[in-house]
């Protein structure tokens, strides 16, 4: 099979951590902003094109809802208005975006734009190696940073995030993974490391439509809840060796996971 190709790059600014009295003051959803971060010299059509996709693919910016204006998009991505509009021209020639006229118009993403399909698509694209591949990826660095926030954290900072984890239940699948991820990053925070931080931003938006596609049903996504406050629950005990393998177990599962509905007959 082909080899899943590797997503487009945010840009890595970001600024350093706070230090831990405000740090996990307020935790908004962050993935969504670092998409939009400017792409500087490197400011094509196609650049700007590959980082609405992402946003879209990966359903940052969800199926409905208006992007930002011509210029605000220029703005923030550091680009010619020219080149945002030659960019979503692309999108909508794609069926990603539709445009609408009228005093609330704007460019929207399309109502089919679901994020899931995107991934499942992904996943049939790619051979065992490339999923493995990907998980390795993502395990190595997950693990690391949270190795060292059991290290580096104060357990009143590990108890702060936990406390986001009130209410999960009660939410859909979506909003559930969309947490999970805040969580997961906030956590990897507490590693005090800006760089480390970056990475896994990254690594969480590339991964996150890949652990709700196997999220399938309650249990599915408690189970993934179990695991990151194991995770939790380790980083407030210090404890970096049992930090790191939950993470590493937890990814294991997700992968496992993947190759199984690999292995499902494609259906339209």
């Amino acid at each position: 099979m082909e080899s899943m190709s590797p997503p487009p790059q945010v840009a890595d600014s970001i600024e350093p951590p706070s230090p831990p009295t405000e740090r996990l003051a307020h935790f908004p959803h962050r993935l969504q902003g670092v998409l939009f971060q400017p792409i500087g010299d490197e400011g094509r059509a196609e650049l700007v094109e590959r980082r609405l996709v992402d946003a879209i693919t990966r359903g940052h910016v969800r199926a409905g809802e208006r992007l930002p204006s011509e210029n605000d998009l220029a703005k923030s991505l550091g680009v010619a208005p020219v080149t945002v509009r030659e960019a979503l021209l692309a999108l909508r020639g794609r069926g990603l975006v539709v445009t609408r006229r009228g005093r609330n118009g704007g460019s929207f993403v399309a109502d089919h734009a679901d994020p899931l399909s995107f991934a499942r698509e992904a996943v049939h694209r790619s051979s065992r190696l490339a999923l493995r591949d990907l998980g390795a990826h993502y395990a190595a660095i997950t693990g690391a940073c949270v190795r060292y926030a059991a290290r580096r954290a104060d357990p009143s900072e590990a108890q702060r995030v936990r406390r986001r984890m009130t209410g999960l239940e009660a939410l859909d699948g979506e909003s559930h993974r969309r947490l999970l991820d805040d969580i997961q990053i906030e956590l990897v925070a507490l590693s005090q490391s800006a760089r480390l931080t970056r990475e896994q931003m990254k690594l969480q938006a590339e991964m996150s439509p890949y652990m709700r596609l196997v999220a399938y049903t309650a249990e599915d996504r408690g189970r993934q809840a179990a695991h990151l406050s194991a995770v939790i629950d380790a980083v407030e005990a210090a404890d970096a060796d049992a930090a790191g393998a939950r993470t590493e177990s937890m990814v294991a599962e997700t992968i496992e996971a993947l190759i199984q509905l690999q292995l499902q007959p494609k259906t339209d």
